[in-house]
């Protein structure tokens, strides 16, 4: 039947059929909320049409698997603060909370590997730089799932040079698979007792750990 159909003819039917499938509002929709899931997208639908499917496929999780270690190579912290007759805590930010000076109370919301573990240590180093009379730095690790190898040795220097400068080095939140881990290490000994279940805890800690003798 479409034997004797010019090729352009051909084509024309093949483009007006595929037009149908392509969904423009997803991609639309996908751009308002994220860029980077938009831009994998768009390069899976050319991969498709240039190399073929199976190619195009593999280029889309390729571009996924680059979009999300890029987004974790980039993790959101916030500095936290109490928020006013709670044990509750919140971005500085975004809410009016009560802080501890000297204390520096920040949560980091992603797991801890190679690709984020010193953009972490140079946070704390620029929070260090704007308050020179820090005398606790807790870190937050309710978002922590997992601390891989060089997060824990760049975790152990920090640590190390913390104490160092007379700094208490403290954790807060650490979940139970992440700690049974840490228990095995050197910075796991390292950090016995200043360990806590929950921010409060750590924030009373250190508020009397620091309080003036009467």
């Amino acid at each position: 039947l479409f034997f004797h159909l010019p090729h352009a003819v051909l084509a024309a039917t093949i483009i007006v059929a595929v037009t149908s499938l392509v969904d423009l509002d997803t991609l639309r929709r996908a751009w308002r909320y994220d860029r980077a899931d938009a831009l994998s997208l768009v390069g899976t639908a050319l991969g498709v049409v240039v190399l073929g499917v199976e190619a195009g496929i593999l280029a889309g999780v390729a571009l996924s698997l680059g979009a999300l270690v890029w987004r974790s190579s980039r993790p959101h912290m916030a500095v936290v603060g109490r928020v006013p007759g709670t044990e509750h805590f919140r971005n500085v930010l975004r809410h009016k909370v009560e802080t501890v000076p000297g204390l520096l109370a920040l949560r980091v919301d992603e797991s801890l590997f190679f690709a984020n573990a010193v953009v972490v240590e140079d946070r704390i180093g620029e929070q260090l730089q704007l308050d020179p009379d820090l005398h606790h730095v807790l870190l937050i690790c309710s978002a922590v799932n997992q601390i891989d190898a060089t997060a824990l040795e760049v975790l152990t220097e920090l640590e190390r040079s913390l104490a160092a400068r007379g700094i208490v080095f403290l954790l807060a939140e650490v979940k139970g698979p992440v700690m049974d881990r840490l228990r095995t290490t050197d910075l796991g000994r390292r950090l016995e007792g200043r360990v806590f279940l929950s921010v409060h805890e750590a924030f009373l800690f250190a508020r009397r750990r620091h309080a003036p003798a009467s």
